[in-house]
């Protein structure tokens, strides 16, 4: 792990000097080769015509520091002590979704003007820009896209609401030096018409020498670089939480001084995870590039485990998520598949073959399988939304007229209920009695408990928990997982929440990345493995998960 940090570390810096070599310069040099992405093509920030290539505004706000309440440290150096008075700032627009309409507008032109209020001042720049088709008229998708910056005096960068940081690192996201430059990687292989948000936060500095004057902004600078093949590793780096605590029972979960870890990126989507004990690695999809990977926690390794993980057909084009989706382990640790385009549950046996364990139901294939658990006694349990098919509940290739929940044991599947429009995360409570089933349908974001009845089918539903008015938007419940104790936790539009067994909501943990699905793994059992769209993270928690 040292000598990949150091590694890192090397490669950052030989990539700031290459980086810096290019900077100044508007107009790369030389015309592309013939198909190959613009190498070193810029977009200056500060100048209008460079803000309206990328659709964007400039944004300001200057920052207060505020009173608020913290812990001292305990005899571990936690903050779990007596209650302390410290110093927050306001406001916190680091995120993506922060809403920034009400802020000054800038024009580009006066970026270099002094702003703040001098001595110990802060503030915040924000601009989200949209990746053009062609920079001086050629095409840069597929490219690398790189920012520059340069505050007077220190900067701090956020990318789409993640600002990660690695030890022993300077500049990129966190703070260069003295007026120094920060230079990082914002995107990898984008596309036309992507949105970025970025979030510079200023600083004024000397801070133990507060100095008279004020903060301005000297360089804002895009860069396509040559792209990338797929998605990384990254050496673990710590990311921003925010841990939501509505009770204090969650501070038995969730540790007072949580952090995650980002560990891959440049995923299209990422998808049902499972954590293989003896291998040490976690499989998960990517439906959107019909893959799975697998990252090894002993290497932190990044690779494909499985080409065409859900779909083998020719119009493979026409599918936004054909791959495969959920993830699961049977009880002799075989691989399980639910398949998005092949319309199936597979099982990978030993030699690499696959036994197929569901297709159709009463001689009609099914619609698109998404997430699944095995109970006790080898019964699969899984969820069949139209998600994985183009056009969802209106693609003529569906051939059924519902979404349903199944059981398939011993050749037969059976249909359990039909009464979600869109059923998805899927897992049992400890001892598997009860049946938790998660719904994604903007206009009903609820999770149904089911008993389980002695002969694998499920008794009359209840509504263990209701989002529809509390959690409003287009996004809706995806992945659900259970702890040893009976705790809930689901992905939600909202972050990873926390309930109890009585469907109280003890609390959330909200990550850099909306996540849509996570796993149980680690050593001990009590590390979640996070899929944040297109980015892989992991958490320590203080409980220990339920895992096949």
């Amino acid at each position: 792990m040292r000598f990949t940090a150091l590694f890192y570390l090397c490669f950052v810096l030989c990539f700031s000097h290459v980086a810096k070599t290019h900077a100044d310069s508007n107009h790369p040099s030389a015309p592309p080769q013939a198909g190959q992405t613009w190498v070193g093509a810029t977009i200056d920030l500060t100048t209008q015509s460079g803000v309206e290539l990328v659709k964007g505004a400039w944004r300001y706000s200057d920052v207060q520091l505020v009173p608020t309440k913290h812990r001292a440290p305990d005899a571990n150096g936690q903050p779990t002590g007596a209650p302390v008075d410290t110093w927050d700032y306001q406001p916190h627009a680091g995120s993506r979704d922060f809403d920034d309409s009400s802020w000054s507008t800038l024009d580009p032109a006066t970026l270099s003007a002094r702003r703040g209020h001098g001595r110990i001042s802060f503030n915040w720049y924000r601009i989200a820009i949209t990746v053009p088709r062609a920079v001086d008229g050629v095409d840069v998708s597929g490219a690398n896209l790189e920012f520059a910056t340069s505050l007077d005096d220190y900067a701090e960068v956020w990318v789409d609401g993640e600002l990660s940081r690695l030890t022993g690192q300077s500049g990129g996201s966190v703070v260069a030096g003295w007026n120094a430059a920060n230079r990082l990687l914002i995107g990898r292989n984008v596309k036309p018409g992507q949105k970025i948000q970025l979030a510079i936060f200023g600083i004024n500095g000397p801070i133990s020498d507060p100095p008279a004057n004020f903060i301005w902004l000297r360089l804002a600078k895009l860069t396509f670089r040559p792209g990338s093949d797929g998605p990384v590793a990254v050496p673990p780096q710590e990311v921003n939480v925010r841990v939501i605590r509505n009770d204090p029972a969650i501070d038995a979960i969730v540790p007072a001084n949580a952090k995650i870890f980002k560990l891959a990126e440049g995923f299209q989507f990422t998808e049902g995870p499972v954590w293989q004990r003896r291998e040490q690695r976690l499989l998960f999809s990517d439906p959107n590039a019909n893959r799975i990977y697998a990252w090894n926690e002993r290497t932190h390794d990044l690779r494909p485990f499985l080409e065409n993980s859900g779909y083998t057909g020719s119009d493979v084009a026409e599918f936004g998520q054909p791959g495969s989706n959920g993830l699961t382990l049977d009880g002799q640790g075989r691989l399980t598949i639910n398949q998005h385009g092949n319309h199936r549950v597979v099982r990978v046996e030993a030699d690499g073959s696959q036994t197929v364990l569901a297709d159709s139901y009463q001689g009609k294939r099914l619609n698109s399988p998404n997430d699944l658990v095995y109970a006790a006694d080898g019964a699969v349990y899984f969820t069949d939304p139209p998600f994985g098919l183009p056009k969802f509940y209106d693609d003529p290739r569906k051939e059924l007229s519902f979404s349903g929940i199944y059981r398939t044991f011993r050749g037969r599947t059976t249909l359990l209920s039909d009464e979600l429009k869109g059923p998805n995360g899927i897992a049992f409570a400890p001892g598997g009695k009860s049946l938790y089933v998660g719904n994604w349908d903007p206009q009903h974001k609820v999770v149904l408990r089911f008993p389980v009845r002695r002969d694998g089918t499920l008794g009359a539903s209840e509504t263990f928990a209701d989002l529809t008015q509390e959690v409003p938007g287009e996004e809706a419940l995806d992945g659900i997982k259970i702890d040893t104790a009976g705790n809930v936790y689901l992905a939600a539009p909202d972050g990873l929440r926390i309930y109890s067994a009585s469907g109280h909501h003890l609390g959330t943990v909200v990550a850099p990345r909306p996540i849509h699905n996570f796993a149980w793994g680690g050593d001990d059992g009590k590390t979640l493995y996070l899929t944040a769209r297109d980015r892989l993270y992991r958490i320590a928690l203080l409980v220990e998960g339920v895992r096949p």
